[in-house]
């Protein structure tokens, strides 16, 4: 690899003076050559210097070798965008433009993507401080006598978050679907600062309520890449353990879901209470029902008894049965098929230049997963295989959860077998001075990817957090293009995306 970036392995740090700095064009150069070999912009993000100068970073996802790269450049003003080289990077230009105010020259849908004030000089759009009011931006209109507009959010009729729905239809066939996000957004990562302490993990428990696990445990890692530490090998399993119940949960309740918003109960109910049951497993495991205060840095804060292991072997074997039973019953019902099958369809080559993660990637054929590609923890000696299905629809996005149901039901019974004995958790030192950490976890949304910066005095002087959804909403309103408005809640279902994941 070219000396122009800088390789480590994930949940591993580096001194951040030994990123390389390029020039703005051989920055651009580097990712769009990289782009175009095949790896993936993991993160792209800006952190303010002295004198309104914004450095860039980027971490590069090789899949192949389990690597990544990083590499920066310095920008004051603006710089030639690299979306139409590059469409992977068109949210995290739009992003940075909104936080800083550095204007990507060229960016063919400049907009923001949240609705807040920017973080020191003015944004993009010069926008002032306590000017931003949520819902006020231009949307994107397509005019003629045939063309109506539907607005859905962003408050909903059901318990979710807000998020604005703008459909430009012919007739019931949609044109464009524009997703307009950021009504909450929390400001999680610029409280995200200082000394490592219990408040930043109450924020990382909650980043995306629905995971818990993932960027918790994504937290830890990097808390353990600064300080060198080693965490236990049976910590590590009981992690892992937690990871894939989470999954379960999920996964479970979305099939759940596809099956609710096609209007085949059966397994829409059965899945509504088994999802509960791999719920109550996650208590068993921790006391916590959505694994909450289980994790912490050096390892977990409960042990598990033998008695519990016996109870969760015997409670994974009924669920499973029983998510077997629905799974079977929705899969094989023609009226569900015919309305899973070519609908919402995304093209393996779209979900690629897009940048699309998680289950969503993997149903158009792309094996990217982080517990394969980027192993950690206990995913490096037992590796859980990758599901892919190659037809892209929302059949395919069901489907491949169906498959990652069974192997995290056999990961985990292997665990519950054959847990190790030692200890729980280990002391972390302090965090070293100057360096740069990034960590990557497959949640069972997707791809989640925490970097971390630390400065002289050994304090996180920068923390950046990509969610899965992050990468795959834009995913979403492209495979709504020409398709049914009546088809929208499905294929949002079959992404079920997450908002305050987003809006951090």
């Amino acid at each position: 690899m070219s000396r122009q970036l800088l390789a480590i392995y994930n949940g591993h740090s580096a001194d951040i003076n030994a990123v390389p700095q390029l020039l703005i064009n051989d920055f651009r150069d580097v990712i769009i050559n990289k782009t175009n070999e095949g790896l993936r912009i993991a993160s792209l993000f800006g952190m303010p210097q002295n004198n309104d100068i914004v450095k860039l970073i980027v971490v590069l996802a090789d899949d192949r070798q389990g690597v990544l790269y990083l590499a920066s450049t310095e920008v004051k003003e603006n710089y030639q965008s690299l979306t139409p080289d590059c469409p992977q990077a068109h949210w995290f230009e739009r992003e940075i433009a909104e936080q800083y105010g550095v204007l990507p020259l060229g960016h063919p849908w400049l907009k923001p993507i949240r609705f807040h004030n920017s973080y020191g000089k003015p944004d993009v759009w010069k926008r002032s401080h306590n000017g931003v009011k949520p819902g006020i931006t231009d949307f994107f209109r397509v005019e003629g006598s045939e063309i109506h507009e539907v607005a859905v959010g962003p408050v909903h009729a059901g318990i979710i978050e807000p998020g604005h729905f703008r459909f430009q239809c012919n007739g019931e066939n949609v044109l464009h679907l524009e997703i307009s996000l950021g009504y909450q957004h929390r400001g999680i990562e610029q409280q995200m600062k200082g000394t490592p302490n219990n408040r930043l993990f109450q924020y990382m428990q909650t980043a995306a309520g629905d995971t818990t696990i993932g960027h918790s445990l994504t937290y830890c890692n990097i808390l353990e890449a600064l300080s060198g530490c080693s965490v236990p090998v049976r910590a590590q399993v009981l992690r892992g353990i937690a990871m894939e119940f989470e999954r379960l949960a999920n996964h479970t309740g979305d099939l759940g879901a596809l099956a609710g918003d096609v209007g085949y109960l059966p397994t829409s109910s059965f899945c509504g209470r088994i999802r509960g049951d791999f719920l109550n497993m996650s208590a068993v495991l921790c006391g916590n029902r959505f694994s909450r205060n289980f994790l912490r840095a050096g390892g977990t804060a409960f042990d598990i008894e033998t008695r519990h292991i016996e109870d969760l072997q015997k409670r994974l074997a009924a669920a499973f049965k029983d998510v077997e039973n629905a799974a079977d019953c929705l899969f094989t019902t023609p009226s569900v098929l015919s309305r899973f099958d070519d609908t919402g369809v995304l093209s393996k080559e779209t979900a690629q230049a897009l940048g699309i993660v998680g289950p969503a990637a993997r149903a158009c054929g792309l094996d990217y997963d982080s517990r394969y590609n980027f192993a950690s923890g206990i995913y490096q000696f037992q590796q859980v295989p990758v599901a892919t299905w190659h037809t892209g629809d929302v059949f395919a996005r069901a489907y491949v959860r169906w498959l990652e149901i069974q192997h995290s039901v056999a990961f985990i019974q292997n665990q519950l077998n054959t847990l190790p004995s030692g200890a729980i958790a280990v002391e972390p030192k302090n965090i070293s001075s100057n360096k740069i950490a990034v960590a990557m976890t497959e949640g069972w949304r997707g791809e989640i990817c925490h970097t971390a910066i630390t400065d002289s005095a050994g304090q996180l002087a920068h923390y950046k957090i990509v969610d899965p959804s992050f990468h795959n909403w834009m995913g979403l309103a492209v495979v709504l293009r020409n398709q049914q408005i009546s088809d929208f809640p499905l294929c949002n279902k079959s992404f079920n995306l997450s908002y305050c994941g987003h809006d951090l």
